[in-house]
């Protein structure tokens, strides 16, 4: 008598079901999904930063300087880096206005001898001539003597330097020292390369940016706005008010 053998229809495709799971997978992993798609460049961000200002000198922004609410407790809620003055980098705002300090022999100026005109990279005030700039070898851009008049000396609230600042505008310069013995007028300006900026000799500096020249250009501006009455002869009645 001839045995039948039963057979489950499964056990025939058993070969086929591992093609048929491997194929779902793979079209799980590689479907695209919104979020992917939709992230930014991990170091575009960064690169838009780098490319805003390239200033050589290395500042450690919120380190070594007085905090704006310290800075700013007699302004009375007044920004310290008016609109009127020339745009600054977040590196140059904590130097200049928040009293911080560059590393030393950062500055593209430390090892700066052309012949010219250093400016207050805030207001354009010149601030040192060339003649008097000298390498002291202390990492900073070192000036003997000042223009005549330019800027502003005030010891430290500890007591311990002399901080020298713009006269015009009051951004900060670094600190001046005495007594070093290192040139014939025995000063030493020490200054950050990044609140300062040069004008070669023989070109045309820029205009300096002052608050009252601003108040008179803005007065000059709505006197020509303003009309002029006509004029009344003399013989003409005038009318009490």
């Amino acid at each position: 008598m001839p045995t039948q053998t039963t057979c489950c229809p499964l056990t025939k495709l058993s070969w086929f079901l591992p093609l048929i799971l491997l194929a779902i997978l793979g079209g799980l992993l590689l479907r695209p999904t919104g979020n992917l798609l939709a992230q930014p460049p991990k170091n575009a961000k960064a690169s838009a930063q780098q490319e805003e200002g390239k200033e050589t000198a290395k500042v450690p922004v919120g380190r070594g300087g007085i905090p704006n609410a310290k800075l700013n407790a007699n302004s009375k809620g007044k920004k310290m880096d008016e609109p009127e003055y020339n745009k600054l980098t977040p590196e140059e705002r904590w130097v200049l206005l928040n009293k911080g300090t560059e590393y030393a022999f950062t500055g593209k100026y430390t090892d700066h001898f052309v012949e010219g005109t250093y400016l207050c990279k805030r207001c354009n005030a010149p601030l040192y001539k060339s003649d008097d700039k000298f390498h002291s070898g202390c990492g900073w851009p070192a000036f003997d003597d000042e223009i005549k008049g330019s800027i502003h000396r005030e010891t430290d609230a500890d007591g311990s330097r002399i901080e020298i600042t713009c006269k015009n505008c009051g951004g900060h310069l670094g600190h001046v020292f005495n007594g070093e013995k290192m040139t014939k007028k025995d000063s030493r300006h020490c200054v950050n390369s990044i609140s300062i900026k040069f004008v070669p000799k023989g070109k045309e500096l820029p205009a300096v940016i002052t608050a009252k020249k601003l108040d008179e250009i803005k007065k000059l501006d709505e006197s020509k706005n303003t009309p002029v009455a006509s004029p009344t002869p003399d013989s003409a009645p005038t009318k009490k008010p």
